[in-house]
């Protein structure tokens, strides 16, 4: 949820609609939002790649921070071997711990949208790579900016829960949504509407669409990987034309030889073969397919028809 509305600066233009940023996104990047960010979510389930966050500007009313703290966990994360930076392993040790939600004056503070937060433990056990004295730097009061003042706390939560759904909801007014990968499709809906399907990000159906098999199983991805295969096709079919017209045309006879276009021809000839095969449809299981960027969006035509169209009008 953090990544998606951005909210500590990460650049809109290359993580969707955001919350932060003058516009970047247009000038940068003509695709959808939603491409980026089902490219990116899908990457790291596929990969396995586990991602963190950190405060920037303050943490509570009496810390101003800005972006050092941004700079400093790259330098405690280099000095993690692996096994520890695993998101699993810091939970289970205590490293990590996930907030809950809670009632404060009669209103319920929705904590959980920040997901786990660095403890003590963490601090006592990792930061003395760095510092000398970690728990003067890091005090409880910063590890639990609640502490500070409880209902600058709630209000803060109250602020994020409301750019969270700002940001979620552009992708159901952009009709978006609908191309969204399962788990993406989940976030937006609590981002916005505050569940999915009566379930929130706690549950463990949720949760579960978050596993790499479930992606993997999904008829999302399995599109994906149709799409691929029909773009790869039409690449090694033009090819093949291509340098078929070329040898076709007596005054390339020569050239032709030259460069070894037979050759060429009888490799591109090859991989349309095997890219037309069931078998590499199976073979493209774990990479991240391709996105059908120029299908019709809820009725409105698909980029080619759009940008054909607006050509025919200008003329």
């Amino acid at each position: 949820m953090d990544f998606i509305s951005s909210l500590t600066g990460k650049s809109p233009s290359t993580t969707g609609f955001g919350s932060e940023g003058a516009l970047t996104k247009g000038p940068f990047n003509a695709l959808w939002p939603i491409v980026d960010l089902n490219n990116a979510l899908v990457s790291y389930i596929l990969t396995g790649y586990s991602t963190f966050t950190t405060s920037a500007g303050v943490v509570g009313p009496r810390y101003r921070v800005d972006h050092d703290i941004s700079l400093l966990i790259p330098e405690i994360w280099c000095r993690l071997y692996p096994h520890e930076r695993d998101p699993k392993h810091l939970i289970e040790a205590g490293h990590l711990e996930r907030l809950e939600d809670y009632d404060f004056e009669g209103t319920t503070v929705l904590a959980s949208r920040l997901g786990y937060r660095i403890t003590t433990k963490f601090v006592h056990t990792y930061f003395g790579r760095v510092f000398d004295n970690p728990s003067a730097v890091f005090t409880e009061d910063i590890l639990k900016p609640e502490l500070q003042d409880p209902a600058v706390f709630a209000d803060g939560v109250a602020n994020i829960v409301e750019a969270q759904h700002r940001v979620a909801a552009a992708y159901f007014e952009d009709g978006t949504i609908e191309d969204a990968c399962p788990p993406l499709r989940a976030l937006l809906h609590v981002m916005a509407q505050g569940d999915y399907k009566g379930k929130g990000v706690g549950d463990a159906e949720i949760r579960a669409l978050f596993s790499r098999e479930a992606l993997l199983a999904s008829d999302w991805y399995q599109e994906r990987l149709t799409v691929k295969q029909r773009r790869d096709v039409a690449l090694w079919e033009r090819h093949v034309r291509s340098l078929t017209e070329f040898l076709a045309s007596p005054g390339h006879r020569d050239e032709a030889q030259r460069l070894g276009i037979p050759r060429r021809l009888e490799h591109a000839r090859a991989e349309l073969d095997r890219v037309r095969s069931p078998e590499y449809v199976r073979a493209l299981v774990g990479t991240i397919g391709a996105d059908p960027v120029h299908r019709p969006v809820h009725g409105r035509p698909g980029r080619v028809e759009s940008v054909a169209a607006e050509v025919v009008a200008a003329g």
